[in-house]
C-alpha cells in the first residue's frame, strides 16, 4: 500500500497571498487619497466682498449677498435698485449718514450736493452692484439696509474716506463694519475734508447748519457765514494751526480757503490768527 506524504505548509505559503491583499487595499487607498485631493484642489473659493476700500479689510465673513441694478440715486445715503425678482426696492446705507438735500422739511445743507452727485456719477442706472444686507434687513421705514460694493470696494465707506458722510445710526446687530468705516472716519477728519472742513458742523447727533444758510450752492461750496453774503476773509487750516488770510496779505491769492468769514473778528472768534504776511 502506498503511503501519501503530506507536506506541511510553510510560512511563506501563507505570507504571500496576504501581501497581494494588503497591497491591494493599499492602493485603493491611495487613489482615493488622489482622488480626494484632486476634487479639493479643483473646488472654487467662496467669493467674498468684504473690502472695505483698497488696503483695507474687514476680518468677518459676509452676510446674505445679492445682485442687484441701479434705477436711480435718491440722494447721498439712498438709493432705489432693482432685485432679479424684478421688483423695485429703495437700500439705505447702513452705518453713514449724508447732508440732506431732499428732505421735505430741511434745506440742502452743506456737502449734500457733493455726496448725492458723486453718488450719482459713481452709481448712473442699470449699473450693476452687489449688496450685502445687515442682519436687521429693514428699517422703520421699510428700506433694505445694506453694505453697498461696486468692483468689491464699498461705497458706505468711500463716502467716509471722502468726507461726504459721517458714521451714524450705530445700532446692533448691524454693526459689523463699524470699527473699519470709524477709522476712515477719524482720518477724514484729521485731514479736515468735506463735512470735516465746516467746524462744529458735522455731529454725532447730525449736521448743524444754523450758522450757514444752505440755499445756496456758494453756500455750500464755501462754507459761507450767514452774517453776509459776500465774505473776502480766507480761513485756512495748517500744520502751524488755523490761519486766516486778509485780501491784501501775501498769500491770499494761492490760498484755497477751508472757511469764509465776513470780518476779522469772526475769524478770531472762530479760533483763527491772521497770518504773520
Amino acid at each position: 500500500m502506498l503511503k501519501h506524504h503530506y507536506s506541511k505548509p510553510s510560512f511563506k505559503h501563507f505570507m504571500f497571498p496576504i501581501l497581494i491583499f494588503i497591497l491591494l487595499i493599499l492602493s485603493g487607498c491611495l487613489d482615493s487619497s488622489s482622488n480626494l485631493k484632486e476634487t479639493q484642489t479643483q473646488a472654487p473659493e467662496k467669493e467674498t466682498y468684504v473690502q472695505i476700500v483698497k488696503g483695507l479689510s474687514a476680518k468677518e465673513p459676509i452676510g446674505k449677498v445679492l445682485t442687484v441694478e441701479i434705477m436711480k440715486v435718491i440722494d447721498g445715503d439712498t438709493i432705489q435698485v432693482k432685485l432679479d425678482n424684478g421688483s423695485i426696492e429703495s437700500i439705505r446705507l447702513l452705518l453713514v449718514d449724508t447732508p440732506e438735500t431732499v428732505h421735505p422739511s430741511k434745506p440742502v445743507q452743506p456737502y449734500g450736493k457733493e455726496a448725492s452727485s458723486f453718488m450719482k456719477e459713481t452709481l448712473p442706472p442699470n449699473t450693476s452692484v452687489t449688496i450685502e444686507l445687515g442682519i436687521s434687513e429693514r428699517d422703520k421705514y421699510g428700506r433694505l439696509l445694506a453694505y453697498m460694493y461696486k468692483e468689491n470696494e464699498m461705497i458706505n465707506a468711500i463716502l467716509l474716506q471722502k468726507g461726504l458722510a459721517r458714521v451714524a445710526y450705530i445700532y446692533p446687530p448691524n454693526t459689523k463694519y463699524i470699527d473699519e468705516l470709524q477709522k476712515l472716519q477719524s482720518d477724514a477728519q484729521k485731514k479736515g475734508i468735506g463735512i470735516w472742513s465746516i467746524e462744529s458742523y458735522a455731529t454725532e447727533s447730525g449736521f448743524k447748519s444754523k450758522h450757514f444758510s444752505g440755499n445756496t450752492s456758494k453756500d455750500t461750496e464755501k462754507g459761507i457765514s450767514s452774517k453776509c453774503s459776500n465774505p473776502t476773509i480766507k480761513g485756512n487750516i495748517t500744520s502751524r494751526g488755523k490761519i486766516y488770510h486778509i485780501p491784501s496779505g501775501q498769500y491770499y491769492k494761492i490760498t484755497k480757503p477751508e472757511r469764509w468769514f465776513c470780518t476779522e473778528g469772526e475769524a478770531i472768534e472762530a479760533g483763527f490768527r491772521k497770518s504773520n504776511s
